[in-house]
């Protein structure tokens, strides 16, 4: 895993050269194992381009430094990321007549570019964002994978186009100055994240995933190269795929154990997170399969009291008699832990579950590289209670609008305070538009709170993708897509790669294999969600290998004490940066109705802890970033 950078434009070679090398070693977290720097004029000098990389080495430690040039000096190449499937298309390239120098995937993307160019993409199983400087066409690529589980963000800066790995390194251009996108502000308090292409940086661009960009001649040229499956409607029988149900539930079981296997590849000690939920044991089973030695686990908790789920990753590891690592984050370590997840994360820290994961981060760093992670099976197999409800969703408004209203409307006000989960399920069955129900499930503002916040409602414009699926699609299928194109990449992605890079780990998702995501959208949606149940395929296929106290157990996500932080640690904090004389969010946003939520929630008569949490960490954040809200 690494971090890149680089620039491109009618500017001297000096100059860009320059502002790369600093962008570069703002990325040094992300790969403090060796830096490397290239750079060219072109046009008879009067464009540049220069490339940067940081390296964490993981496959051919001892070889596949970056920047990589071709034999022949053509092509020029930074790369983040993992191919799995590098040695298969070794072989077919070697067939081709390449020679390699190298055991590095690296090298091997190198070459596929070079042959097949964009085309290659098409071939890559893996995770990456690349940059690929052609010397002889003068042309710059830039491509992100399927997912986007690597990340790449661009801007254009006194006529050059400026990209790198993470938003904060890509600041440090000189003479840039960051300052608000007021059109990304209002689906950031809608979200809770900002969906692509938009950061809330002005002018600062995501690469979107499955895109591949080419510039040429200063114009910037986006080509979408790969779209997920569920964005269509599934051309199957229900009844019929590859001999019924428990024929798909072994070939899923034999796609998942694939994946695994193909992202144990690593020549530096590696292990895996376990929570103890059917995902993370789910790949730590799999794992057990393939390693000669104990696999290395580790587990993370709280010290509050139900706040915990050691006990059971223990059990789990036990299980699978793991050389297993627990690590209990003390409700002292909170605020320190929000300040260092702030400076690492790149938006606002709006999953609390951010804080124990840069713990846990951390702590596995001291023993491993790399880890596997089960991030990604609920956006593909339907792990949460909105793919369950959207399947009713036909029925429900079916029902004529004011007779909706009058039952959910009181429903919603006559939850008790610990039925948060309950209120956000009637709000987003209340809502009919299909992109307004998207982000109600989020359980943050609505659009009219927004507007009402800070004067201006949400609109979607550029930010459409993730809402195109096709409507003859079911309601599974489109709620899965967006969740896979917008949710997962823009939120927990994004804030996975940040969080584990900033403590120098790299984290592999089996789930996230395009081969086992086109696998899963390929079965009928009864075998995702059926009934009460979530991920379905996923559970027959594992009856016979994890125990039963795993498959069984209801699904809780990650619980964390918000409330308690909110109501205690956090309390002088929050009330200071929302109500403070120096909140900015108190200059942009109505302070009355910032009063109004911290009062309701402090009080205990309503709880807000989603927004107050997300507010608290947008100011906190445009504090960090230098930004003026």
């Amino acid at each position: 895993m690494c971090g890149i950078a680089g620039a491109v434009g009618q500017r001297s070679r000096h100059e860009l050269e320059r502002g790369v090398r600093g962008v570069t070693a703002a990325l040094g977290h992300r790969g403090p194992d060796g830096y490397g720097h290239y750079a060219e004029s072109f046009d008879a000098g009067s464009s540049s381009v220069a490339l940067g990389h940081t390296r964490l080495a993981i496959i051919d430690p001892a070889a596949g430094d970056q920047p990589m040039h071709s034999p022949c000096g053509r092509l020029h190449l930074v790369f983040n990321g993992e191919i799995y499937n590098y040695r298969l298309l070794r072989h077919e390239l070697e067939r081709a007549g390449h020679a390699f120098r190298t055991h590095s995937d690296t090298e091997v993307l190198l070459y596929a570019l070079l042959h097949w160019g964009a085309e290659a993409l098409g071939r890559l199983r893996g995770m990456f964002a690349l940059a690929a400087w052609d010397s002889e066409q003068q042309t710059l690529l830039l491509a992100r994978d399927r997912y986007g589980e690597k990340p790449l963000l661009y801007a254009s800066v006194g006529g050059a186009l400026v990209f790198a790995s993470e938003l904060r390194a890509l600041c440090r251009w000189p003479g840039f100055e960051a300052r608000l996108d007021a059109e990304a502000l209002p689906l950031f308090l809608l979200f809770r994240y900002t969906p692509a292409p938009l950061t809330l940086i002005d002018g600062v661009r995501k690469l979107m995933p499955g895109c591949f960009a080419i510039w040429r001649n200063g114009r910037l040229t986006q080509v979408r190269y790969y779209t997920p499956p569920d964005a269509r409607a599934s051309d199957r029988e229900p009844a019929a795929r590859d001999g019924g149900p428990q024929q798909a539930a072994a070939n899923f079981l034999a796609a998942l154990d694939d994946s695994v296997a193909s992202m144990m590849t690593s020549d530096v000690p590696f292990g895996a997170f376990l929570s103890g939920g059917i995902d993370s044991s789910a790949i730590v089973a799999l794992m057990t399969r393939h390693s000669a030695a104990p696999v290395q686990t580790f587990s993370v908790g709280f010290e509050e009291a139900g706040y915990s789920e050691l006990a059971l990753a223990e059990r789990v590891a036990a299980h699978f008699r793991t050389d297993h690592h627990a690590l209990t984050v003390g409700n002292d370590q909170v605020e320190a832990l929000l300040a260092d997840a702030v400076a690492a994360r790149d938006a606002p820290v709006s999953e609390p579950a951010d804080l124990p994961l840069l713990a846990l981060a951390r702590a596995a760093r001291r023993r491993v590289k790399m880890v596997l992670t089960g991030e990604g099976s609920d956006e593909v197999l339907g792990g949460y209670p909105k793919h369950l409800l959207e399947g009713r969703i036909a029925t429900i408004q079916a029902i004529p609008a004011p007779l909706r209203r009058a039952l959910l409307g009181p429903l919603l006000e006559a939850l008790p305070f610990a039925a948060r989960r309950a209120r956000i399920a009637a709000a987003a069955l209340g809502t009919e538009r299909f992109d307004a129900r998207m982000a109600r499930w989020f359980g943050a503002l609505s659009d009219r709170e927004v507007e009402a916040l800070v004067g201006r409602a949400p609109t979607i414009n550029g930010c459409a993708y993730p809402f195109q699926s096709d409507e003859a699609a079911s309601p599974l299928r489109r709620a899965l897509f967006f969740d896979q194109t917008s949710w997962l990449p823009d939120n927990l992605l994004e804030r996975g790669d940040r969080l584990t890079m900033a403590a120098s780990l790299e984290a592999r998702m089996p789930f996230l294999d395009h081969r086992l995501v086109e696998f899963a959208s390929s079965l009928p949606d009864r075998l995702r969600v059926q009934g009460t149940r979530t991920k379905v395929v996923l559970r027959q296929a594992m009856a016979g290998v994890l125990p039963g106290f795993v498959l069984h157990q209801p699904k809780v996500g990650f619980a964390m004490p918000i409330e308690v932080w909110l109501r205690r640690e956090l309390k002088p904090l929050i009330g200071d940066a929302l109500l403070g004389a120096d909140s900015q969010c108190g200059r942009l946003m109505d302070r009355a109705l910032l009063r109004g939520y911290l009062e309701d929630h402090l009080s205990g008569r309503r709880s807000h802890d989603k927004s107050l949490w997300m507010l608290l960490n947008l100011e906190l954040w445009a504090r960090h970033m230098r930004v003026a809200l």
